[in-house]
């Protein structure tokens, strides 16, 4: 029955009665003893109903369905044998889930009583571990829902940031010309600039040669000359003044647009840098989805897996307590027996030295006495050899069945995880 080497508890028939009575399903004694065919086939789809809801009818109408879709003249023949290999199935998946992984055919064509009774007991203990999980079970398809609405919520605003991730990488594209440009216009400036600023170096040079052309025309004390140099000079001087005015304005002009291609070119990639941040975070927060998804599912498995250790331990303890039972009854009978025996060994005793009395006194019945003597001996003998075979035979019974349960209680502490010493 065990493909992995799990263990239930083998019930009694009794127990499987109180089981199936209280889910609407009538058995007998006799039923269990001697199992057939049909017995067990209302037994098995009544368990399968029972988890999964699916009525043994219901499979009847969808085969019915499905041999009307056949072009066959005479679908009858093939009614039996689908129903069959139909219940077959479920039953069998039923089965594997209930950790019977052996299940066959012939469980159910051929059935045998304590093959029947171990797999009711595989299929009884399931059916109350799932009605013990039912209130667990509707918290996580509760929990599985809001998890699926956070995803779906989660999804929309992934494609709300991805299409507004578009649509920044668009007007970047759709920008790049006028930013390529305003780059050449910007390096176009720079040099122009740069001309602007070498052509004031030369007209600076100039304005010194003139004033000291000027300080020494102003040394050579000629007037007219003095005075055509000076309105030549002060003509030139503002025409030079006028000139670099217009060259400076038109460099703060083009400083200030120098300013502002920076300022849009460092926009532009502060907002390519945060386009990159948005994308590794949401791939992390894909990442984060995925393993909280997947450390939930473990959890679960935990739980569950925990839950039914706890099932097991309980039965365990229960076994075990009454197996303390057992062997407090069998100790009791021990020593009942042992004291019956000892209180027969005592009135042999005093039988026998009654006789040894009466044989000092009638010679005559010595011979009887000493026969009656051995008889009695006998007797003793005989008793006590019976009693210490008993004994002996409980105390065998009585260490087994404690080695045995040391066994049983190590393996359960070592699946629990926890540690148990000998007693």
């Amino acid at each position: 029955m065990e493909n992995k080497k799990y263990w239930y508890p083998s019930m009694e028939f009794p127990e499987i009665i109180s089981s199936l009575k209280s889910w609407g399903l009538e058995v007998t004694s006799q039923q269990l003893a001697k199992p057939n065919p049909d017995f067990v086939m209302t037994v098995y789809t009544s368990c399968v109903q029972q988890v999964t809801g699916v009525a043994r009818e219901d499979l009847d109408e969808l085969l019915e369905a499905a041999i009307a879709s056949l072009d066959e003249t005479i679908p009858d023949i093939y009614s039996s044998s689908l129903s069959l290999n139909l219940i077959i199935y479920h039953i069998t998946r039923f089965a594997n889930v209930a950790k019977v992984h052996d299940f066959s055919a012939k469980d159910l064509c051929f059935p045998e009583r304590e093959r029947t009774r171990s797999i009711l007991s595989a299929f009884i203990n399931f059916i109350r571990f799932s009605e013990q999980c039912i209130p667990f079970v509707m918290s996580l398809r509760e929990k599985s829902a809001s998890l699926n609405d956070e995803r779906a919520q989660a999804e929309k605003d992934l494609a709300d940031i991805q299409r507004k991730v578009l649509e920044i990488k668009a007007r970047r594209a759709q920008d790049e010309p006028k930013s390529e440009e305003l780059r050449r216009e910007n390096a176009a400036i720079t040099a122009h600039l740069v001309a602007t600023k070498e052509n004031q170096v030369i007209l600076l040079k100039d304005i010194e040669s003139l004033k000291a052309e000027k300080s020494s025309l102003l040394q050579r004390k000629s007037p007219e000359r003095i005075k055509r140099t000076i309105t030549t000079m002060g003509a030139t001087a503002s025409e030079d003044k006028r000139a670099l005015a217009a060259q400076e304005t038109k460099m703060r002009d083009l400083q200030a647009k120098v300013s502002a291609l920076l300022n849009i070119e460092k926009d532009i990639r502060t907002c390519v840098e945060q386009l990159q941040i948005i994308e590794k975070e949401v791939r992390a927060l894909e990442t984060s989805r995925k393993e909280l998804g997947d450390t939930k599912d473990h959890l679960d498995e935990k739980k569950i897996e925990r839950t039914e250790l706890e099932m097991r331990r309980e039965r365990v303890c229960k076994q075990l307590s009454n197996a303390y039972e057992k062997l407090e009854r069998a100790q009791r009978h021990v020593e009942e027996k042992r004291l019956a025996s000892q209180q027969t060994i005592e009135h042999l005793q005093q039988e026998y030295e009654a006789m040894s009395l009466e044989r000092r006194d009638n010679d005559k019945q010595v011979e009887e006495l000493r026969r009656e003597a051995d008889e009695i001996d006998g007797k003793m003998t005989d008793h006590l050899r019976r009693s210490e075979a008993e004994i002996n035979e409980l105390l065998v019974e009585y260490w087994g069945l404690r080695h045995e349960t040391e066994v049983y209680m190590e393996t359960l502490a070592n699946k629990l995880g926890m540690h148990v010493s000998a007693v």
